[in-house]
């Protein structure tokens, strides 16, 4: 599951919500449960960091993820802004995925 940093008052529940809205194109699951975000941090002008990753560097849609989560965050009343930023390090590993999408895939 994705690892949070900063508390984000009321509004990490609505972005984690709205993350989950966002599907990884090769897998049925959507990027926080799979694991992609490894940051969040919410300061109190509604300003949204977000830290990610997809499941492979040669993912076809590497180049737009940022800003389809950029997109899916900014859209939760209370943020202003949000800045995506994409790491390879730690790469990531089915390790990351929460229980439940694990059953779902088989793993």
């Amino acid at each position: 599951m994705g690892s949070e940093t900063a508390d984000g008052g009321e509004l990490r529940e609505p972005i984690i919500a709205a993350l989950r809205d966002v599907h990884d194109p090769e897998l049925p699951v959507n990027i926080y449960d799979l694991g992609l975000i490894y940051g969040l941090e919410i300061d109190d002008d509604g300003f949204v960091d977000v830290i990610m990753t997809l499941t492979s560097p040669a993912c076809p849609v590497a180049g737009q993820m940022p800003r389809m989560v950029k997109a899916a965050v900014e859209q939760v009343p209370g943020v202003n802004t949000a800045e995506v930023e994409l790491t390879w390090d730690p790469p990531w590993s089915q390790d990351r995925m929460s229980e439940a999408v694990r059953l779902q895939l088989g793993f």
